[in-house]
């Protein structure tokens, strides 16, 4: 089935009830069941629920979902500056300006759809060059595949950074704990300081803000489930070579205008990035990172 118009998506997954009723989306439901939901504004990912499972994504209800502002939670789309490291609007411009729907698809086992923002007068009142973005977005069975695509078509090179900064909806973060990068150095915001991950990271009370380079294989995040079972999240990335780590804390978290003063006990951030070598494309070339999520909860197999 092939589709050129964006819809407004089933409100069926707990993460949609906050949304205006005319937002435009794209749902996006495979023959199994799974399925996942993606805003125009911003290319924005806000939930993804494997078959037979429970919503995998933390979407804040507090967020403004107006033209210009960012959504908190979900998958934003962070380019082509990383937070605050350039001249930039901090995460760059992506993820505030409308994208447009070019593909939808549903095969026997998935469901997908690409989306594109291209240069144009809104980018360019931030950033001169000349590119064209897409985001690919692919849900089946207990799987969600986030594609990100960069191509320089204009006549001079330019350097961005990226990142799909996921937020995974978790029950108890004080018992959210995740392995896969331990022996590697990061970049610790907080206090400016090289560190080493000597064993798992455990979130704790949060207030976390890292950035792991040269990330060499999958992680696996674990903790407890709302219904008391343990849940399991497997998380694979190419193309990206960083990962960051990040949480608020209480009293960060306590002065986000976009989020509820608790959120930050139910999310976990866990950010596929390119930050530490900044990409760099010469006219004509392109480049590609993606983000594979797999849940392996239980429940996800029935």
């Amino acid at each position: 089935m092939h589709s050129s118009q964006s819809a407004v998506g089933s409100r069926s997954s707990e993460n949609l009830h906050c949304l205006p009723a005319d937002f435009p989306v794209v749902a996006l439901r495979a023959p199994d069941g799974a399925c996942a939901t993606v805003a125009l504004h911003g290319g924005h990912v806000l939930s993804w629920v494997p078959a037979g499972g429970s919503e995998m994504l933390y979407l804040s209800a507090c967020s403004g979902f107006a033209p210009g502002q960012a959504i908190r939670g979900g998958v934003p789309v962070i380019f082509p500056q990383f937070s605050d490291r350039g001249p930039l609007r901090r995460h760059g411009f992506a993820r505030v300006l409308p994208w447009q729907l070019i593909r939808q698809e549903a095969g026997a086992d998935s469901a997908s759809a690409v989306l594109r923002l291209e240069h144009g007068p809104q980018s360019q009142a931030f950033w001169p060059h000349v590119f064209v973005l897409e985001l690919t977005v692919r849900v089946g069975a207990a799987s969600l595949s986030l594609g990100l695509t960069c191509r320089n078509v204009g006549a001079d090179a330019f350097s961005f950074h990226a990142a799909l900064h996921s937020y995974f909806r978790v029950h108890d973060l004080a018992q959210c704990r995740m392995s896969g990068l331990q022996g590697l150095r990061y970049q610790d915001a907080l206090d400016h300081q090289d560190k080493l991950q000597a064993g798992d990271v455990e979130w704790g009370t949060g207030d976390l803000d890292r950035v792991y380079t040269r990330v060499p294989g999958p992680l696996r995040l674990s903790g407890p489930g709302r219904d008391g079972g343990a849940t399991l999240l497997q998380i694979g990335q190419e193309g990206f070579e960083d990962v960051v780590v990040w949480n608020p804390g209480a009293g960060k978290c306590a002065a986000l205008a976009d989020m509820p003063a608790d959120g930050w006990r139910h999310m976990a951030c866990v950010e596929a990035a390119r930050i530490a070598r900044p990409v760099t494309l010469l006219p004509g070339e392109q480049w590609h990172g993606a983000q594979d999520l797999h849940c392996l909860t239980p429940s996800t197999h029935r």
